[in-house]
Parts: structure tokens; sequence; C-alpha cells
């Protein structure tokens, strides 16, 4: 692939932009950061590393990535009250692959006081794969609690409860008090506020919420809220595997 088409599906403006970028010197090559002004070399993308105005980039073919969304932010392109958690991503990841559905996109939501583990992607099968219902990814959330837990709350979210907008009951996969405040809960669906709706059946209210899991990938303990990174091939393959019997 020509080295300005590398840049433009990496995000880094339009086909033009990054010709420009390359015959002005800004772009580098190779760890050894080599010069090139010459945007139509051409390069095998894979394992290609680069730098852009002293940034230096990977090639990814898709992105998948893993961000510690922190509370007050929201997750939408066009937020209503707090800031956008794409505001939190480099550009070059906010405008990738050009076009309407340009850039990265949440696999599902957070509300916007939830915290936790996000993960984002522009790879359409990844998020159906990880977000429809009959696929039955489990998610976990540590929900700080008002009132303390007893057996019976734990018992009803197990067995089931009724929101108000679906007859049938919604069950947690597992669910534990960790300790009287602090409930962990499995879930496998994806329902509007569907943690505390589930709380509040049972008696209790949700103080605090934070998701610590999507399909065994737990969050990293040294990436704080608001940092982001890329998922390695491995994390991606287990998250798209169906588990074995």
């Amino acid at each position: 692939m020509q080295l300005q088409e590398i840049l433009f599906s990496q995000g880094f403006g339009t086909r033009r932009v990054c010709c420009g970028l390359v015959q002005q010197g800004l772009v580098q090559l190779g760890e050894e950061r080599q010069p090139c002004v010459d945007p139509t070399e051409r390069l095998e993308e894979e394992g290609l590393v680069f730098w852009v105005q002293g940034e230096r980039w990977a090639y990814h073919r898709l992105a998948y990535l893993l961000l510690h969304k922190p509370a007050s932010t929201e997750c939408s392109q066009k937020p209503s009250t707090y800031p956008s958690i794409y505001t939190l991503l480099p550009a070059p990841l906010r405008t990738r692959g050009g076009g309407a559905a340009a850039g990265v996109q949440a696999v599902g939501r957070l509300d916007q006081d939830t915290t936790g583990l996000l993960l984002l992607s522009d790879d359409g099968k990844f998020i159906h794969r990880l977000t429809s219902p009959r696929h039955h990814v489990p998610k976990v959330y540590e929900a700080l609690v008002k009132h303390p837990l007893d057996g019976r709350q734990i018992a009803r979210l197990l067995e089931g409860v009724v929101l108000d907008d679906d007859p049938r009951p919604v069950r947690a996969q597992a669910a534990e008090a960790v300790n009287e405040h602090h409930l962990r809960l499995t879930l496998t669906e994806g329902k509007y506020h569907q943690v505390k709706r589930m709380v509040a059946a049972v008696g209790n209210r949700v103080e605090g919420l934070h998701r610590s899991s999507i399909g065994g990938l737990g969050l990293d303990d040294s990436l704080p809220p608001g940092q982001w990174r890329w998922l390695t091939a491995d994390e991606v393959r287990a998250l798209v595997e169906k588990p074995t019997a």
C-alpha cells in the first residue's frame, strides 16, 4: 500500500493532507525514523511502525482498544451534559477509515456516572459479537449499594426480577456480596440501566457502579481512569472465540 494510503487508513486526515504530511518531511519510517518524502512509496503494512510529527504509531488494520472510563463522561459522539469519552482518544483513532462511520465506536455503553472497562473498535463483527444478547458475553459489575445486602436480595437477583419494560424475568448469571455494601454482579445482557434497575427491584439502591471485566478480560490495575491501550491479538481472539463446553 502507498504510504499516503496507509496514513489515510490510520486516520491522519484526507488523502491530500496525508500526501502533504509526507512531502513536508513530517513522516518517518521504522524505529530508526528513516525520512521519507515520497507519498507514493509502497510499503508492507503489517508490522509497520512510523512516526507522524514526532509521535510514534504502529499500523493496525482494525482497531481494538481498552479504555478505563472515568466518571462524568458520556459514551456518545454528541454528549448532552458531560464530555464525550471519544475526547480521551487521539484524533487519528476518532477519524480512521474516513467516511460517515469513521473512527472507533464504543462496544456498548456505560452510563455517565459508571466507571470501568470500555472496549472500542472499528470492527463491526467484533462489536456485534460482544453486544448481541444471543452470544451471552459475561460482563462483571462492582456495585456499591445504599443498604446492607442480604441473602434474600442475592437469591432474587439469581432467580430473576421483572423490569418495567419487559414481562420476562431478568437474571444475573452470578451475584455475590463482597461485603455488606459491595455487590459483584455478572450479566449477559445489556438492558438500559440494567444493574441499577435490578438492584432497585430487590429493594436496594446503587450508589456507585464500576465494570471490572468483559468476557473474561479484566481491567488493568495499572491503567488509570481516562487512559487507554491497544488490545493484544490474544485478547481479541479470546473475546471472540466461543467458550468450549
